[in-house]
């Protein structure tokens, strides 16, 4: 399968901040059939990569004492041209800069932003590292996410922001959601979450792996440590369910119809 598409503004990459590396690498690799690659430590932090049949599909990394008290986290980079200008238009539109435009030696810049709701967000403006190189296939990311408390606001600032092109998937006052590109050939999602979203917890995005089986992977999963959030129920998009890995980092599968 020939590596996906990445235009500006859409997912390009995930990454896992935990608390425990090893764990997560055994989780990830029964549970998906990950291999993995280290990067230097002196140059990249001993940064992780994650493969699946030899394609780039995620990374994973150590958190550092300073972050023991953030809780384990996948996060979503968006593709960016331009890193500074991106920070720039992301301070212009309601948003915050978590942390600066980074220089990642020989791959690429690195930044994480806070959108006009909150929610955290990564960018990545690329050089040798492209992103990832394999979606929607079982082990791979297949969506990616936000789920908002002020879901109007959140539209405005991904147009804005990142120039998303949007269709709105629905706007019924119980599910009101909007899409980067339409139908089949959409990239994400932004659900307004406003309404179910505990008032401590904060809006954010989210990842969706593709899998072979969801009953299946919900059960070898758990034999390994994770809690189940939502159990396994069909969709109009395929079999979905919702975990958190043994380090609480949560995560949602879904068995698209094509692979049931």
């Amino acid at each position: 399968m020939p590596s996906p598409e990445i235009t500006p503004g859409a997912p390009c990459w995930i990454d896992l901040m935990t608390s425990d590396i090893a764990k997560a690498r055994q989780f990830y690799g029964e549970l998906f059939g990950w291999e993995y690659e280290t990067g230097d430590e002196e140059k990249y932090g001993g940064y992780t990569t994650a493969r699946k049949n030899g394609r780039t599909v995620a990374g994973l990394m150590q958190k550092d004492e300073d972050q023991a008290g953030m809780p384990d986290v996948w996060s979503t980079y968006l593709r960016s041209d331009d890193a500074e200008a991106t920070a720039a238009a992301v301070t212009a539109n309601g948003g915050q800069v978590y942390m600066p435009p980074m220089d990642v030696p020989e791959q690429g810049h690195m930044a994480v932003f806070g959108d006009a709701a909150g929610a955290a967000i990564g960018i990545w403006q690329p050089r040798e590292m492209r992103g990832y190189e394999l979606v929607g296939e079982p082990g791979a990311a297949a969506w990616h996410e936000l789920h908002t408390k002020d879901y109007d606001a959140a539209v405005k600032f991904y147009q804005e922001v990142f120039g998303w092109d949007t269709d709105v998937m629905s706007d019924k006052p119980e599910f009101r959601y909007t899409t980067l590109g339409a139908g089949y050939a959409a990239k994400a999602g932004i659900l307004d979450a406003s309404g179910f979203l505990p008032a401590d917890v904060p809006s954010s995005w989210q990842t969706y792996f593709a899998v072979e089986s969801a009953d299946a992977s919900v059960e070898k999963a758990v034999s390994m440590g994770a809690t189940v959030i939502d159990a396994a129920q069909d969709s109009p998009f395929g079999r979905l369910a919702t975990l958190t890995d043994p380090t609480g980092a949560l995560f949602k599968i879904i068995q698209a119809e094509h692979t049931s």
